[in-house]
């Protein structure tokens, strides 16, 4: 502005500065059960260190009586009325609960699909040796895709196919159950088991 001029701009006209804040993010999810301080409810259901049941008592009483014991005060029934506390170790527990999902995963098996190739006109040999390899599938668990595959002038003989896939199925029907039925998709036909 040059000197001596007077600004003729109304106030509603200037710059508005104002600042914003960015939004909070969510705090962070604490996993597992609220314990000490994070326990805001005004009254508790207690028990102690032995398993004794102390009733309803104020939670700050509660969390005195956590620390005298030198241990937490870790909420176990978050929806009971009131809450269920229990004076224990924090660590122990998340230790515990670590080992416990560690050995049902240890336990978990993963289902897998194994696939037997087989042609129209296998020989019986080869047919045994075939469902010997698939009889351990299922003994172990996994689920077995039979797939059969047409060469040539063997598309003309697609009956052949499905009489195999039929015998398959029928010397497999007390350890197995069809799960999908044989179908033809292209130049192959396909059938998956599952063990019973």
């Amino acid at each position: 502005m040059r000197a001596g001029l007077r600004c003729d701009i109304p106030k509603c006209f200037e710059e508005n500065t104002t600042i914003r804040r960015p939004f909070k993010t969510d705090a962070p999810v604490k996993d597992g059960p609220r314990s000490n301080r994070e326990i805001r409810i005004p009254k508790v259901q207690l028990i102690n260190e032995e398993g004794e049941n102390l009733g309803v008592i104020a939670t700050d009483q509660a969390l005195r009586m956590a620390e005298e014991a030198g241990l937490d005060l870790v909420e176990i029934s978050p929806n009971a009325e009131p809450p269920v506390c229990k004076i224990l170790d924090l660590g122990k527990l998340k230790y515990a609960n670590q080992k416990k999902a560690a050995e049902a995963r240890k336990k978990q098996k993963i289902v897998e699909v194994k696939e037997i190739k087989m042609r129209p006109n296998i020989d019986t040999h080869d047919y045994e040796v075939k469902m010997k390899a698939m009889n351990r599938f299922f003994e172990e668990g996994d689920k077995v895709k039979v797939t059969l595959k047409f060469r040539g002038r063997e598309m003309a003989h697609q009956e052949l196919g499905m009489k195999l896939l039929l015998q398959v199925k029928e010397d497999t029907a007390t350890i197995a159950k069809v799960e999908a039925e044989p179908k033809l998709e292209g130049r192959q036909m396909m059938m998956v088991l599952s063990p019973r």
